[in-house]
């Protein structure tokens, strides 16, 4: 005879919600950058750049830039001057990434 006891046997236990507690995350710190561009060169090119030198990126000006977070793509924007301060650059967000495309930037892309 089976000792096993059926799910009507079992006491009922109340539901619980699994609502997450976020403060407890707030205060995490995450290193954030915009990339506007990469370019790969050979260190003798390097080492030949100086003051006022350009160097020519792989986007174009209308490209949008990435939003990383810890390493992932989480965002992409446009460029923008910040209206108070004319010698500070901001970024207005247009696309969401998501958690499912989130992907590694490949360093030199």
């Amino acid at each position: 005879m089976g000792h096993g006891m059926s799910f009507a046997d079992a006491e009922e236990e109340p539901a619980v919600e699994a609502t997450p507690n976020l403060d407890v995350i707030m205060n995490i710190p995450v290193t954030m950058q915009v990339v506007l561009g990469s370019t790969v060169m050979p260190v003798a090119n390097l080492m030949k750049l100086g003051r006022g030198a350009v160097v020519k990126l792989d986007t174009n000006i209308s490209d949008p830039v990435d939003l990383i977070v810890n390493g992932r793509i989480v965002a992409r924007g446009e460029v923008v001057v910040l209206e108070n301060e004319e010698s500070r650059f901001g970024i207005t967000l247009t696309e969401i990434v998501s958690p499912t495309a989130r992907q590694p930037r490949v360093k030199g892309a």
